[in-house]
């Protein structure tokens, strides 16, 4: 299953109107009739998940991998985490073990440039591991300077926190409609699960929730650089 995907903000529309019976009356004022209205949807912002099945076997060796990695360096880089864990190392999808999730991940972005008409451009990954303890998040960021950027999730207890995509038009926040209806402001929380691939415009905003489990869900982020 993908990652569910739902808006912080819960609204609700208003309850049906009930029938009512025709009056008598001779109507006061002229009816009119709606115009007939084009919608169009501009400025666009597009994700993009998968769930890569073939590669669910793999996860808890990749699992013991991490964990290894983090015994042989607790030292957390920093960066946006907190309360939890992430590799200095910002290559790992070129270890050997992680080869075939560096296949995967090279194809689904080059899938997704090509949908933003930058098929041809040449692009190498850079990949680091996020791993929350309990009460681990990450805090509001973007990646700048890359092409793309993107998770891919190989532990999510039950308990860890959502992905939370923040709303990119700024002049949206200040206005009295919310939630997810058009022209509506909110933040999109998408629910992973283990073996999820999730994709995004690197300078979409984003964060994690607190993780709520003694069991650590760990993920590989990653970004598509530019290079050849």
């Amino acid at each position: 299953m993908a990652g569910n995907i739902k808006y912080t903000i819960n609204w609700q529309t208003g309850a049906k109107a009930s029938a009512v019976a025709p009056t008598t009356a001779p109507r006061t004022t002229p009816t009119s009739t709606a115009p007939l209205l084009e919608g169009y949807d501009l400025f666009p912002s597009k994700i993009w998940q998968a769930r890569l099945q073939p590669l669910i076997p793999d996860l808890q060796r990749w699992v013991d991998a991490v964990l290894a990695m983090r015994a042989a360096n607790p030292k957390p880089a920093g960066r946006t985490t907190r309360q939890g864990w992430n590799s200095e190392d910002m290559d790992v999808l070129d270890r050997p073990e992680f080869a075939a999730l560096k296949t995967a991940i090279g194809a689904a972005c080059a899938s997704a440039l090509g949908e933003m008409g930058q098929g041809s451009l040449p692009f190498v990954l850079q990949s680091w591991i996020n791993l929350h303890d309990r009460g681990g998040f990450n805090f509001l960021h973007l990646h700048e300077g890359s092409l793309l950027s993107g998770s891919f999730y190989l532990q999510v207890p039950a308990g860890s926190g959502d992905f939370v995509f923040r709303d990119p038009r700024p002049g949206v926040i200040h206005g009295n409609v919310k939630g997810g209806v058009p022209n509506g402001h909110g933040d999109v929380h998408l629910t992973p699960s283990a073996g999820l691939l999730v994709l995004f415009p690197w300078w979409m905003e984003h964060y994690v929730e607190p993780h709520e489990s003694d069991v650590p869900r760990i993920a590989v982020a990653f970004n598509a650089l530019a290079g050849r």
